[in-house]
């Protein structure tokens, strides 16, 4: 895996025009890898499958930002066979690693407790997503992002336990004004799911579409 992952995120850069790379958006992203920057926030919200999701992302520094995010979903954390409802709580951080004019990457780290409910039982776990998102400018408004996540999450008690999704995809979000943004993103692959009778795998989708305002 530690071969595979630069390598893709070296062929997707390399697929893009050069021209494409020319300004940085408009020097901030929630979904991409620059930062707010000091003292600046932004509300979030999405809408799409597994969910609805609400945040605020506020920049401790000039490459840190720390925030949180509510999520309610009616697909059990993005698996499309499976439509229990349930609520997550996180705190939502992100660490810009690098960035120059044409590109930043950075670090994502999201975690919090969850809770899905399925007749008339409720299932309790806890999210410890981690990520690494490269953004590209595409001109002055849009910001390309291609991300590799990993939301692994353990489910206490009985039942399911642990799970390993290694979700791969994009997005942009396209800068209406200098502080409103819409945004799109898309992430799929496995959740692979250690049993006592073999493993398991669940198809894993999040599909979101919304909008980011800076304030």
């Amino acid at each position: 895996m530690k071969r595979l992952v630069p390598g893709f995120l070296l062929a997707c850069l390399l697929a893009l025009p050069g021209t494409a790379l020319a300004q940085r958006g408009q020097g901030w992203s929630v979904l991409a890898a620059d930062s707010m920057g000091r003292g600046n926030t932004a509300f979030s919200g999405q809408i799409g499958w597994p969910g609805i999701t609400l945040g605020l992302l506020h920049g401790g520094s000039e490459r840190f930002d720390i925030g949180g995010k509510f999520t309610f979903n009616y697909g059990r954390e993005g698996w499309v066979r499976y439509t229990d409802p349930g609520i997550k709580f996180q705190a939502w951080m992100r660490l810009m690693l690098a960035q120059t004019s044409q590109v930043a990457i950075a670090f994502t780290f999201q975690p919090g407790p969850f809770f899905y409910f399925q007749d008339g039982d409720t299932d309790v776990g806890l999210a410890l997503p981690v990520g690494l998102v490269i953004g590209i400018p595409a001109g002055s408004a849009v910001m390309v992002n291609l991300g590799l996540d990993i939301p692994f999450h353990v489910y206490f008690g009985e039942g399911i336990g642990p799970v390993f999704p290694i979700l791969v995809g994009g997005g942009l979000e396209y800068f209406i004004d200098s502080n409103l943004a819409a945004t799109f993103n898309v992430r799929l692959g496995p959740s692979l799911i250690p049993d006592r009778r073999g493993d398991s795998t669940e198809f894993t989708l999040e599909a979101l579409f919304g909008i980011a305002y800076r304030f």
